[in-house]
């Protein structure tokens, strides 16, 4: 099945003309003056020597072949390697919407422009990959056998993610020689469009819808509790990660539906490429087998009778155009593995439309539609509380206006409704002879203030369970959108998104203060989806002074996740509580992220407190 996204023509861009000129890159050599062999076309960095320039009769052996979308062409390997460990011995060969005329095992020379292909552009920060683009060549034989893959093993893969190259070059680290016995994502560019194989391969990130999973080539290394690759610093992204996409045709081999914890069996072998939404992956021509780990969905325990439970949930862009399984599957995660938690914060909730960009940005039917899924779930009678945004300022889907929202069961919990909150009027706190309150419940932190430029507003409101408030704020900083990828050709990548979130984090950190000011023995439970991890600089800002702990600095090392990203297991939702919320139990709850199936792709979380 194809990819997610095809490439389109391959280019020589800016980059490498600057590179060239900068005298960062050799210049190239005639192609006439020596036979031209695949490593010297791939030279020792990340672009080529010969960038732009025509080469004749390059020798190689086809070794797989790209016949589907319009990103068709084949990958040729010199079976004659060069004693350098950092050149390359295989390239792509590009040829558009046309499937090429050899054959797997033919020799051939191929002539052709040597082209730097930048997915998503060269603002993405990605890394090119080198291709020949309008081709022609010639089949001197076939049936010629295959040179052997290159084993991705522990030790093959360096432990060490990428050279830094801050102190030269403005972070890009297409100038430096590759260092493929130093880092990991020098030796994955040494081997680009070479056959490598990976053995009885860990999946550590489901299949997607696009047919594309996450393996580990270090089965050992920083794992979690449930089998996935644990992303605990910035310092160690997991370097054995590689994507696996296939070249089989579905019909002669359907591609496996895994779930973090299954494991390939037998060899997974073909060229590696370098996906367009990034990280290097093998197009297998050999897939291994599946072996199921049985990974069960978690369910967490029913709060006490003197326990308030209250939980988060990202809903991913629910609307009453979403499809009714998604709601009932939704309930029943509400129901059966949270327990009925007795206060949701919800994020991603549409509009009444959904996607249609128009005025609409009321969600009384989307909540309604989810409240009902829960009731017929054998769950309770949840009522709601939310407010409507300004029309497409929140960011997210266009027309979406999702907002974060709150459910509670009345049964159980009260809400304190205080009259006056919209979407720009910034909630207050109140005192009433050393009581905090709120100017307006529900209400919006801080709307106006820069940091929520087409971002999601936290929504405070104020509960009452067994007679005292409790303060609930709910959440959904900004996104990651437009970071560089941790496998950026720019290292360290950097993280332009989270300056938005530390400016988010200090309003919400001002807020929890001015109540603690008033009422030191306030019960204030901050949860949603932070976009951030728990040793990243928003959460310092957010729990700065000490006003507030993160729970998931709490759990096991190896419990610390509720999201999994091209195949690294990590936190983004979070509970934080103040220090008047007593004993708190938490709990995230493994129902959607390590699966092929879901729900939603982010696992809810949970925290049951004492009043």
């Amino acid at each position: 099945m194809p990819p997610r996204a095809l490439r389109g023509p391959a280019t020589v861009t800016a980059v490498v003309a600057s590179a060239l000129a900068a005298g960062l890159l050799a210049a190239p050599q005639p192609a006439a003056a020596a036979e031209i062999r695949i490593h010297d076309i791939q030279g020792s960095t990340r672009i080529s020597p010969f960038a732009g320039k025509q080469v004749s009769e390059v020798p190689g052996t086809v070794t797989a072949i790209r016949a589907f979308g319009s990103s068709r062409g084949f990958w040729f390997q010199d079976p004659h390697p060069d004693r350098d460990r950092a050149t390359s011995e295989a390239i792509f060969v590009y040829t558009g919407s046309t499937t090429p005329s050899v054959a797997v095992g033919d020799a051939v020379r191929v002539s052709g422009t040597v082209s730097e292909y930048y997915p998503g552009g060269t603002d993405a920060g990605l890394q090119s990959v080198t291709e020949l683009t309008k081709a022609t060549w010639t089949v001197e034989s076939s049936g010629n056998a295959l040179p052997a893959a290159y084993a991705l093993t522990p030790s093959t893969v360096p432990d060490r993610y990428a050279p830094n190259a801050s102190g030269g070059n403005g972070g890009n680290t297409e100038g430096l020689r590759l260092r493929p016995n130093s880092y990991a994502l020098d030796r994955y560019e040494s081997l680009e469009g070479m056959r490598v194989s990976v053995k009885d391969a860990p999946v550590v990130g489901a299949t997607t819808q696009y047919n594309e999973l996450w393996v580990t080539a270090e089965p050992g290394h920083a794992r979690t509790a449930r089998g996935g690759a644990l992303y605990s610093s910035y310092r160690d992204p997991n370097a054995g990660r590689v994507k696996v996409a296939s070249l089989i045709p579905f019909a002669q081999r359907p591609f496996p539906a895994a779930d973090v914890g299954d494991r390939l069996t037998g060899t997974t072998a073909g060229p590696l490429d370098y996906d367009n939404f990034g990280g290097y992956e093998i197009q297998a021509t050999a897939l291994g087998e599946l072996a199921d780990g049985n990974l069960a969905r978690e369910t967490t325990r029913k709060q006490k009778a003197d326990e308030l439970s209250i939980a988060t949930y990202n809903v991913e862009n629910l609307s009453p155009k979403t499809a009714q399984a998604k709601f009932d599957r939704l309930a029943s995660g509400l129901v059966d593995n949270l327990a009925s938690p007795d206060i949701v914060a919800l994020e991603e909730v549409q509009d009444d439309n959904g996607p249609t960009n128009d005025a609409v940005t009321s969600a009384g039917a989307t909540l309604k539609k989810l409240t009902d899924a829960i009731k017929a779930a054998g769950g309770p009678a949840y009522e709601w509380r939310q407010i409507d945004p300004a029309d497409d300022q929140d960011g997210g889907q266009p027309g979406g206006n999702i907002r974060v929202a709150f459910l509670f069961n009345p049964e159980r919990v009260s809400f304190t409704d205080v009259a006056g909150g919209d979407a720009t009027t910034a909630v207050r706190v109140t005192d009433d002879g050393g009581k905090a309150g709120l100017s307006a419940s529900p209400g919006r932190i801080d709307p106006e203030n820069p940091v929520w430029k087409d971002s999601r507003k936290p929504l405070a409101g104020q509960f009452s369970f067994r007679g005292g408030p409790v303060f609930v704020i709910a959440n959904h900083f900004n996104s990651k959108g437009g970071d560089q990828g941790l496998d950026s050709r720019f290292q360290p990548p950097a993280r332009s998104s989270e300056t938005q979130r530390t400016g988010q984090a200090e309003a919400v950190n001002a807020f929890v203060k001015k109540l603690l000011a008033v009422d030191p023995r306030s019960r204030v439970v901050v949860a949603g989806d932070l976009n951030d991890y728990q040793f990243s600089p928003a959460l310092a800002d957010l729990t700065d002074g000490g006003v507030l702990t993160d729970l998931v600095t709490g759990l096991p090392k190896d419990e610390r996740y509720g999201y999994v990203y091209n195949g690294n297991s990590q936190v983004l939702d979070h509970i934080l509580t103040s220090h008047a919320v007593r004993r708190p139990d938490y709990d995230i709850v493994h129902i959607n992220a390590e699966f092929a199936d879901q729900s939603s792709d982010h696992d809810p979380q949970i925290v049951r407190v004492k009043p």
